[in-house]
């Protein structure tokens, strides 16, 4: 399966690297992607991550919106323009700046989230705490979808 799977914790090293999970890893490679897109999510605390078919999708979503516009430039902005493309060493290692990981509270820790197309990197205790509300959501959209009263 082509899809970012799971989720996983690692540890950064004394370098301040950290790998990407094999299976993600899997995923990149088959996807012809030579290392990790990424740039700030726009709804949470985390890094985006992806391949080809993550910038396909941001491609696709800037081609529904008139070039120049201003609202074509701020998702460019905000989709490209915040970006890097972090490569991964023989070991799949990357390594985020200082900077990065001050803005996403990270320490000596990253989880690493799958999401189908693309992956999120996120700080341990805010994606427990993410974790928790995307499944109290995910109940109430299933109990409203089934016309039931919310838990």
């Amino acid at each position: 399966m082509d899809r970012f799977l799971s989720h996983f914790t690692h540890r950064f090293d004394a370098k301040g690297r950290v790998s990407i999970p094999a299976p993600f890893r899997q995923v990149l490679a088959k996807d012809g992607f030579e290392g990790v897109y990424v740039y700030p999510s726009l709804d949470a605390p985390a890094l985006d991550c992806g391949g080809h078919g993550l910038l396909a999708e941001i491609d696709a979503l800037l081609g529904t919106v008139p070039s120049f516009s201003p609202a074509r430039d701020a998702l460019a902005t905000a989709l490209l323009g915040t970006s890097e493309i972090l490569r991964m060493d023989a070991e799949g290692r990357v390594s985020l700046d200082e900077r990065l990981k001050a803005s996403l509270g990270l320490g000596e820790l990253a989880v690493f989230v799958g999401q189908g197309l693309k992956f999120q990197i996120w700080e341990p205790s805010r994606f427990a705490a993410h974790l928790e509300e995307a499944r109290s959501r995910t109940l109430r959209l299933r109990a409203a979808r089934d016309g039931e009263a919310p838990a």
